[in-house]
């Protein structure tokens, strides 16, 4: 099969600012895939479309659509979808044809990776086909769990069912009309990915420093230095798909499968989602590999701003190039313009609710519902969980050096719903930004960011959460640590109490409450919320809330508001396959409601 390259180059020529510092290829107008494949650089940026075209979300964008958060962007698609919109043939969150498109460029690469000369050396060209084919299983596994994640379902014949699992490059002989296959086999693909890619991959890239260190499998092709493994696999290949990536996507897929929503469609357990995050977390020893500030990773600046290329900070698993720029595209400043109050430059997007708020315990660990809390309703912000200052700024917080007033009583825009850029909520975001930037057209101040893919914290909470159900909340199984444990670790970093969670330490459904919570929370404006409440079967309906602060005689008064509905039917615990797809191909099951 011949395919002419003038789509993937168009493509491609938009697709490598993102990835600039990972793979650089040489654009050509056009060329036949066996010319393509005769050029290292052009065969190279087949697999660098999947670099720079990665699925995560790295900006916050889909808690709106949820209860911990609004935005005062009226016009933004995620208020239209939790609000009723949400169909078929209009779903801002389908990751349909963005993965499909970068999986047919990874199955081409990987049926011509070995006919591609990427080395005179034959040892180096040995290890070269293996890393870049284990790469590109690696990147297929990830785009197919978002393709399960946001289009897998149940259909009206009572079927779990994936997506189609295609293998191999599709042309224009190619038979396009393709039946799902099941979550379950969907699910055993990526893992059969995902264990050959780790066959291939060092675990992470590494600069080797004696001859000995060279592993066994290269020293019997040959390859005797460890300077001509370090050619192939050492560290200047940073940030690239590695083994330690790939067993956490694994983890995450077992996780997804193992869930409520998907659990009596697939034969996978809460057991197994324990033991694939397990594997991961053992390599930083359990929960004394715990970050002590990773809950605020966003503001170590001096950790953040001496990184080197693809080098990542305790708390980050995976992560992207690292930005300073000021265009609105760049991580450099946007998030701050975006979200600072409207006097700090600012547009006040994101809003969090009083229902995100609310779900913080007293800095003694116990939820404000308890009578043993303390919590004063009048005084609600005093003695909070410390994470609720550095993740929300509420009426009366000082930040940059300014107190924010978010109540009726406002003498600036600051205020609740003053203009256009105004709270809704009466709450603005503080996690995700850095206080030493400044959007001030006069003086703007950019710092470097860097978007994050995996974060140490959301395996520990896959543990907790797989852990609790397989085995209770003090088991240990077989890997030394408990989902008590996680929770306690992640409670002693931020320094909040632990007397709730020893009162619960026997009751698998507090438990079960408790790391929930303790997820929403330090996950919390990652793009997580929307996810974990459809596969825990969560109800998606909750009001979005907010407070109404108002000043009487010189005291405050607090008012609970409805802010914005939430309007889901109960089939949107699942995704839909594009009605456009649907409609093209008649083997193509939808699921079901849609």
């Amino acid at each position: 099969m011949k395919i002419k390259n003038i789509l993937i180059l168009a493509i491609l020529a938009g697709s490598f600012c993102s990835c600039a510092d990972l793979i650089n290829p040489s654009i050509q107008n056009a060329q036949t895939e066996e010319q393509m494949f005769k050029d290292p650089s052009s065969a190279m940026g087949i697999l660098g479309y999947a670099y720079g075209n990665l699925p995560f979300e790295t900006k916050s964008t889909t808690d709106i659509a949820t209860d911990d958060a609004v935005t005062n962007d009226l016009g933004s698609g995620y208020i239209k979808m939790a609000q009723g919109t949400w169909a078929a043939n209009n779903d801002p969150m389908s990751q349909w044809q963005a993965r499909k498109i970068t999986i047919q460029y990874l199955n081409l690469f990987l049926k011509n990776v070995e006919t591609v000369s990427w080395s005179k050396d034959p040892f180096r060209q040995a290890m070269f086909i293996d890393k870049l084919r284990g790469e590109a299983l690696g990147l297929r596994a990830l785009n197919m769990y978002y393709l399960l994640r946001n289009h897998g379902g149940w259909t009206s014949g009572g079927q779990l069912l994936g997506v189609p699992i295609i293998l191999e490059p599709e042309g224009v002989e190619s038979d396009f009309n393709q039946p799902r296959a099941s979550f379950q086999a969907c699910v055993e693909q990526i893992y059969a990915d995902i264990d050959e890619a780790m066959k291939l991959l060092p675990f992470d890239y590494v600069q080797l420093t004696d001859d000995n260190e060279v592993p066994q499998r290269y020293k019997e092709i040959g390859v005797q230095y460890a300077q001509e493994y370090n050619a192939v696999f050492g560290d200047s290949f940073s940030g690239r798909m590695s083994g330690r990536i790939a067993q956490t996507i694994k983890a995450l897929v077992a996780l997804l499968a193992a869930s409520p929503a998907y659990a009596e469609g697939t034969e996978v357990t809460y057991e197994d989602a324990a033991n694939e995050a397990a594997a991961v977390l053992k390599h930083i020893n359990g929960v004394a590999g715990v970050d002590p500030t990773g809950y605020k990773w966003f503001m170590e600046k001096k950790t953040l701003d001496a990184l080197g290329s693809g080098q990542c900070p305790p708390e980050i698993l995976w992560r992207g190039s690292m930005n300073k720029g000021t265009e609105d595209y760049a991580f450099g400043i946007s998030q701050e313009k975006d979200n600072y109050p409207p006097t700090l430059y600012g547009s006040g997007r994101i809003n969090p609710t009083q229902n995100f708020v609310d779900a913080f315990p007293m800095a003694n660990g116990y939820p404000i519902t308890d009578p043993a809390s303390g919590y004063n309703e009048n005084d609600p912000y005093a003695g909070r969980d410390p994470r609720l200052a550095e993740y929300v700024i509420y009426n009366g917080a000082t930040y940059k050096g300014t107190q924010i007033i978010t109540g009726s009583y406002s003498s600036d825009n600051n205020g609740l719903n003053k203009i256009s850029t105004s709270t809704r909520t009466g709450y603005y975001l503080r996690k995700l930004l850095r206080d030493d930037c400044d959007p001030n057209p006069s003086a703007t101040n950019a710092q470097y960011h860097y978007p994050v893919y995996l974060r140490y914290t959301e395996i520990f909470l896959a543990y907790a959460e797989a852990a609790n159900e397989a085995w209770g909340p003090t088991n240990k199984g077989s890997h030394g640590f408990s989902a008590y444990d996680v929770i306690k670790a992640l409670h002693d970093r931020a320094g909040v109490g632990n007397d709730y969670l020893d009162s619960i330490r026997d009751d698998k459904d507090k438990m079960r409450e408790l790391i929930r919570n303790e997820r929403r929370i330090e996950l919390s404006f990652e793009n997580k919320r929307f996810w974990d409440m459809r596969r825990w079967n969560l109800d998606l309906n909750e009001t979005a809330k907010g407070i109404k602060i108002d000043q009487v005689g010189g005291a405050l008064q607090y008012t609970k508001i409805d802010v914005e509905p939430r309007n889901y039917a109960s089939h949107m615990y699942h995704g839909p396959i594009p009605e456009t797809e649907v409609l093209k191909w008649s083997n193509l099951e939808q699921n079901k409601g849609w």
